[in-house]
């Protein structure tokens, strides 16, 4: 297996079907503008894991500061291939980030997960170690 930072717009769009399964509002164009963006403004960061040279998991992260939670890890997007789930990828690319935050000076690792997404939520608290500490609240200031 073969942990790799996507830096480049056609690594991006190599991990576009996958980010899709995860985020299916958005289409190609708008995926490589926002991540453009993210990079340069947010300091966004996207890696995958390969398995035999396949991209099985992406996940996308930012490093943060807040006076809650200190020096962390913001977890934005995290996704295994539909085709490619329950094989322990996920698990090791978020051991990986584990390992990248420690390496950086970050304490922690903190994530949101839709409510719907009940297989995700056993996966951060059985398999990763993940406690519930929080809700996320979210308006559409269009509303």
């Amino acid at each position: 297996m073969e942990m790799k930072e996507l830096t480049s717009e056609k690594e991006w769009i190599h991990a576009f079907p996958i980010i899709k399964q995860l985020r299916p509002h958005l289409n190609e164009k708008t995926y490589i503008e926002m991540i453009s963006e993210a990079i340069a403004k947010e300091n966004y960061k996207i890696f995958a894991l390969y398995h035999h040279g396949e991209m099985a998991t992406v996940i996308g992260f930012m490093p943060m500061i807040t006076l809650n939670n200190g020096r962390f890890i913001w977890v934005c997007d995290l996704v295994t291939d539909s085709n490619k789930r329950s094989k322990g990828y996920g698990k090791k690319l978020l051991a990986h980030i584990h390992e990248w935050a420690k390496e950086n000076g970050y304490e922690t690792v903190a994530l949101s997960s839709g409510l719907q997404r009940v297989d995700a939520h056993r996966f951060y608290e059985d398999k990763m170690a993940y406690h519930k500490v929080n809700y996320v609240f979210k308006r559409n200031i269009n509303d």
